[in-house]
């Protein structure tokens, strides 16, 4: 490797410097033809083609760039992390069955989330992640063949009779929502 050692606080690494190649190809770079002002500004000596290589490499969630080092890192682009870890999952989209649920949490009385997923019961164990407590708890759930639209008419009817709303957690009683839930099991089934 052709270039200097750089010494900041004892530690030791080798530098390239800018011979006017790619340091990934070794192609001439030119600067509008192959490579950009804003590449050449930042010093990164990579030609167009090898940095569209090295960016199919990364993770984007959301349009933020999630760093190799992150534990749900692969390389694609996804508008959440739970996203990443379904694509690889061939059938998950094309699965419409599966449970609408209702969840509480004794930090928030009287409130309830209503989701969906195609096991209730391991979707709660993953809200047991984010709480210290673990006291989340799967009050009720009930089995549609299409689990996207029973949950969206759920949302729907709650949203109407609820006290308050905030996304998919609802205020309002544990029994109305039931009923909300096996009416719609009653309406789609007819």
């Amino acid at each position: 490797m052709n270039g200097r050692t750089n010494i900041f606080l004892g530690v030791t690494r080798e530098t390239k410097r800018f011979d006017g190649t790619c340091h990934s190809c070794g192609n001439t770079l030119e600067l509008g033809i192959n490579w950009i002002e804003s590449q050449r500004v930042q010093k990164k000596y990579h030609c167009l083609s090898c940095r569209d290589k090295e960016n199919t490499a990364r993770m984007y969630v959301d349009g933020k760039y999630i760093s190799v080092r992150h534990p749900l890192y692969k390389a694609g682009r996804y508008k959440t992390f739970n996203d990443a870890a379904f694509s690889s999952l061939k059938n998950y989209d094309q699965c419409t069955s599966g449970h609408v649920y209702i969840v509480s949490n004794p930090a928030w009385e009287g409130w309830y989330k209503i989701g969906k997923a195609i096991d209730a019961k391991d979707r709660c164990k993953g809200y047991q992640t984010s709480s210290p407590l673990r006291d989340y708890v799967l009050e009720y759930s009930n089995t549609f063949d299409d689990r996207n639209r029973a949950e969206r008419m759920t949302h729907n009817k709650a949203r109407r009779l609820a006290i308050d709303s905030n996304g998919e957690w609802f205020k309002m009683s544990l029994d109305k929502i039931i009923t909300i839930i096996d009416g719609i099991k009653d309406e789609i089934n007819t």
